[in-house]
């Protein structure tokens, strides 16, 4: 019999169930109302005990509503006309006066019922609705609170499945070929499945759903008429694959005006019955919560791509702007030096040809430099500019950078101090180099042929980045920047207009650059006004430990 049992229960519906219980306990009220009676009347010595049965009207009707409380009024009259009532057990009552008692005992306990059943159900619809307005804002709080909304799913689904009393919720996505895929499904309180990955709809997972031969789809209606389910039946061609169908599977469709973009499913046993009123409505605002937050994430990335393209062709248009000129004035040098070599009606010497030949180089060695320059910002602008530090004594790095430029410098004076025994600095030295060559001929633009320039290098700790660094400054006596376009030198394009001051070459990219690539390399760079005077560019270098400092440390 016991092996039957689960086989029969689930052939009884729940609502079946629940009708059963409720009878079961309300004729045990009875039975024990009865026997209470018979206590106060047959010992006790009370004349007319009927009033106990509105005690068990009482009960019933707070705890089973009114539809029990009148079973218990009716029932109570008619055991209290039966049990105590003379004659026994009959309808008839001897005693015209007993009518009038149990006349009143019926009418009180009907209204006794009612009264007690209504404030029953006005406390359960409050409580009823309090989970609903709870559910429904936990729901717009996750979505209210999210980065996107395919993150968000699996929490939404735990959310509909433990306050829909589902057994599964899965929540599908539609792929631009009108198919769905499973984006999260939950088994229990657990959330499976493809959980999550994209944030666009058709690219959130890879499992594929087809929907069962037989759901009940919501059918939503204008106005304040309640929506239903409606039964769908697909047709499905032998062999098909199709859904599990191992339960009811109900479906409410993410859709924003004429736009599908999936589906919550949701699935019970089959003797629970259809979704209570509350269920519905908060399977049906999560749906619409869902399609607005999806349709927000699309509208949020066509703005997002229609300012990069923005962006993008500002920016193309200010490189072109500002490098044109750059451009033409090499190419234009290097053209007519080259002309100069190929004209044979202009006689050269050899010292001649060598100087054209030479400007020929420099010409396009500062071409090459501007070219590079204009690369590093874009890949800087596009995220994609990747470093790969290594240690390297400093003191090299910069008398390189300095005898490389020494034709250009002219009669400039440059100091170097940076002492030996500074750790190793862990830089890019396509970077760093790049660096130098930038914040020189940025110090050789700027200043006189007389100049004082000065680099020198000292250790500094742990800030303004953590850890070990090397601070490397840069310094010129010239006329310097004013204050407030300190902070403003490492914008692209920005240059510094004095009134009355020729304006100078330049694409106004280098420092812009020069900061893209130290922050590449894990470092920072500063602007102040020197000691000389004039700008000093600061340059906060990670660096590494020597193994005697370790010791030393130690």
């Amino acid at each position: 019999m016991r092996s039957r049992w689960p086989t029969i229960r689930g052939v009884i519906s729940r609502p079946v169930r629940r009708a059963g219980l409720e009878v079961a306990a309300t004729s045990a009220v009875l039975i024990a109302a009865i026997g209470l009676v018979w206590v106060l009347e047959d010992r006790v010595g009370v004349p007319n005990a009927s009033s106990v049965f509105l005690l068990g009207v009482v009960v019933v009707a707070s705890r089973f509503g009114t539809p029990m409380a009148l079973v218990a009024a009716v029932g109570g009259f008619l055991v209290y006309d039966l049990f105590f009532i003379d004659p026994l057990l009959t309808l008839r009552v001897a005693d015209p006066g007993e009518w009038l008692n149990l006349v009143l005992l019926l009418v009180v306990g009907i209204v006794v019922g009612r009264l007690a059943a209504s404030q029953r159900d006005r406390a359960e619809a409050a409580v009823v609705r309090e989970r609903e307005a709870i559910s429904l804002f936990r729901v717009s709080r996750v979505l209210a609170t999210r980065s996107s909304t395919a993150e968000v799913l699996p929490e939404l689904a735990s959310i509909l499945q433990a306050e829909t009393a589902m057994d599964r919720i899965r929540i599908t996505l539609s792929t631009p070929g009108g198919l769905e895929r499973t984006a999260v499904e939950t088994t229990g309180l657990k959330v499976v499945g493809d959980s999550v990955a994209a944030d666009k709809p058709g690219d959130a997972g890879t499992l594929a759903w087809t929907p069962p031969a037989t759901y009940r789809a919501l059918r939503r209606t204008p106005g304040d008429v309640p929506a239903e389910w409606v039964p769908v039946h697909r047709q499905i061609p032998a062999g098909s694959p199709h859904g599990r169908a191992d339960g009811e599977s109900y479906r409410v469709v993410i859709e924003v005006g004429e736009r599908r973009l999936g589906s919550v499913w949701a699935v019970r046993p089959r003797q629970d019955g259809a979704p209570s009123g509350t269920e519905t409505r908060l399977l049906s605002a999560a749906a619409d919560q869902i399609g607005q937050a999806l349709e927000q994430d699309r509208l949020g990335r066509e703005a997002r791509e229609v300012e990069i393209a923005r962006r993008s062709d500002a920016l193309k248009t200010a490189l072109l702007e500002s490098v044109s000129h750059d451009l033409r004035t090499p190419l234009t040098s290097i053209r007519a030096a080259a002309g100069t070599l190929l004209d044979r009606e202009v006689p050269l010497d050899p010292g001649a040809q060598e100087a054209t030949a030479l400007a020929i180089d420099r010409e396009a060695e500062h071409l090459n430099r501007l070219v590079t320059n204009l690369l590093d910002l874009s890949r800087i602008e596009a995220g994609e500019l990747r470093a790969d530090p290594e240690p390297f004594e400093l003191a090299p790095i910069v008398q390189r950078a300095v005898d490389r430029l020494r034709p250009r410098l002219g009669t400039r004076t440059v100091e170097i101090d940076v002492p030996d025994d500074l750790p190793p600095v862990l830089v890019d030295e396509v970077f760093i180099d790049q660096v130098l060559t930038n914040l020189l001929e940025n110090a050789i633009k700027y200043t006189g042929p007389s100049a004082r320039i000065r680099l020198h290098a000292q250790a500094g700790i742990g800030a303004p980045t953590a850890g070990r660094t090397i601070v490397l400054t840069l310094e010129d006596d010239g006329s310097g920047v004013p204050d407030e376009a300190l902070d403003r030198l490492f914008e692209r394009f920005y240059r510094v207009r004095r009134p009355g001051e020729p304006s100078r070459p330049g694409s106004g990219i280098g420092l812009t650059v020069v900061r893209g690539l130290i922050e590449a390399m894990g470092g920072t760079v500063r602007a102040a006004r020197g000691s000389l005077g004039g700008l000093a560019i600061d340059l906060i270098l990670p660096s590494v430990a020597r193994p005697a400092d370790d010791g030393d440390s130690a």
